[in-house]
Parts: structure tokens; C-alpha cells; sequence
């Protein structure tokens, strides 16, 4: 499958953590395959064997076992099996505000082209693409969940924008759709990109309405990344603020969507 190429690259976003999920090239994960990191108690079946492990496991008992010389006696109990740790694909959750507030025709180009490097990135990761974008009087999924990144790529070239700004709804929409996926994909894991300039105009009471919002999704447990967007020589640091509430980094655009663009990666949740 062919992606769309427009010559930026993208910073490398990796979920905090040691995760369990399918093979891909994003985040760390205990994988079948790896390098190995150490060695623990089979809770099943044992995989692959951890043989200083088992020897360290079964030396004390040998003179219970009545051992005097020849081989080391052995019991199911001492069995150790290698961890190892290799790379995983997640859920790369796009949440787009896509609102008058980032409407500029030059602006929303810089973030499409964003966007568009990231989900490039994401597909040679194998990861899976989810994208939410919030315009006008509320939030919409463009795609659920897929591996086809060529797909999301199409639906945000198609993105109409304008409108008020209903972050509260973007981000309670991300929120829902992570509870969804986690019946339906319960070991992938996720990450949460809120490309924003941290406005909020929809609505009674909107910025308060978009915290509390945002302290929904942070209960969700997903780690968040703020992808900044705000320019101009007014500058509100509402992005920031939001971040804040996510317990998530925070990165200007041109940050995330320059050349080069390499070791970026999520901090854990304070």
C-alpha cells in the first residue's frame, strides 16, 4: 500500500511503559521474540527456557532432593522462562480540531501535513489509525479504528473546517471510542495525539466544560500527546493548559513536523 509522501518526517511517539501487545515497531513490549530482559515464574505453559534462571532456581535444594553428585535434580517448580522484549503496534487515536479557530488556509495545511507525517509513521510502525475531529457544534469520527492508513489519510484531506470550537466534545468523543476499542482490542495499546490550539468557544461555560472533559479522558488511562497549534502574536498557551489536564507532553506543531524529527517519546502520567 502506498502513503502519501510530502517530504516531513515524523518525531518517533512511543506509549510510557512495558506493554503486552501485538508485534509492530513502536513501543516497548514483552514479546515471543527480542532480546531477553530477564526471567519469571511461568503463570502457564512455559515458553522459552531461562536456564541460568532455572539452575539459580533449583541449586539450593539439591541436598533436600538428595543430590550428591551427577546431574542437577530438577523439579516443575524450577522452571524459569525467558522475558524478552521487542516492539509492539498501538492505537494511534488522531484527535483533529478542525474548528474556525485553527482555520487559517495556511495553518490548517501545516497541521494536514502533520497529521498526514504521522500517519505515515504510524503505518510503518503497524500500527492501527482512529481519527476524531471536532468542528462547529460537535465531534465526528472520520474512521474508526483500521489499518489502513491510506484511508485516514483521505478522510483528513477531505476534512472540512470552520465553525466554533467544541474541544469538550473532541475530547469526550476520543474518550468513548477508547472504551470501544479496549472490548474489541484489549491488548493493543493505546496513544491519544490532540492536535490543537487549545480553544474552546462551543457551548455554555466551554473551557470549563473542555477540563472537565479532559479529566474523562485522562481517567481513561490512555498516555496523550498536545501537538500545539497556536501562532500568531497573540498567544493564549491554552494547549499548554490542556496538556496540563491530560498529564500529557506538550510540543508546538513545528516541533512535531520538522526534519529531522527522531527520540520523542511519552513521559508517564504524573
Amino acid at each position: 500500500m502506498a502513503v502519501p509522501d510530502r517530504g516531513l518526517r515524523a518525531r518517533l511517539l512511543t506509549a510510557p511503559g512495558v506493554g503486552e501487545g501485538v508485534p509492530g515497531r513502536r513501543s516497548r513490549a514483552r514479546t515471543g521474540r527480542g532480546h531477553t530482559t530477564g526471567a519469571r515464574v511461568p503463570a502457564g505453559p512455559a515458553g522459552a527456557l531461562h536456564l541460568p534462571a532455572t539452575v539459580r532456581a533449583a541449586a539450593p535444594h539439591q541436598a533436600a532432593r538428595g543430590r550428591t553428585g551427577g546431574p542437577l535434580r530438577l523439579r516443575p517448580s524450577d522452571v524459569r522462562e525467558a522475558v524478552r522484549e521487542g516492539r509492539e503496534g498501538n492505537l494511534v487515536l488522531f484527535v483533529v480540531d478542525a474548528s474556525g479557530s485553527m482555520g487559517a488556509r495556511q495553518r490548517m495545511s501545516a497541521v494536514k501535513g502533520a497529521v498526514l507525517a504521522l500517519l505515515t509513521d504510524a503505518y510503518q510502525r503497524r500500527d492501527k489509525v482512529a481519527v476524531v475531529a471536532f468542528r462547529g457544534a460537535g465531534a465526528q469520527t472520520l474512521l474508526p479504528a483500521t489499518s489502513s492508513v491510506l484511508a485516514a489519510s483521505a478522510r483528513l484531506a477531505e476534512l472540512p473546517t470552520g465553525g466554533r470550537t467544541p474541544l469538550a466534545e473532541g475530547l469526550l468523543a476520543a474518550a468513548d471510542l477508547l472504551r470501544v476499542e479496549r472490548l474489541r482490542d484489549p491488548r493493543r495499546r493505546p496513544l491519544v495525539l490532540v492536535v490543537t490550539d487549545g480553544r474552546a468557544t462551543a457551548g455554555p461555560r466551554p473551557l470549563d466544560r473542555a477540563a472537565r472533559a479532559a479529566a474523562v479522558l485522562a481517567a481513561t488511562g490512555a498516555p496523550c500527546v498536545v501537538v500545539d497549534c497556536e501562532s500568531g502574536p497573540v498567544r493564549l498557551h491554552l494547549a499548554r493548559r490542556l496538556a496540563h489536564q491530560l498529564h500529557a507532553p506538550h510540543h508546538h506543531l513545528a516541533d512535531v513536523a520538522s526534519d529531522p524529527l527522531v527520540g520523542l517519546t511519552t513521559r508517564s502520567a504524573a
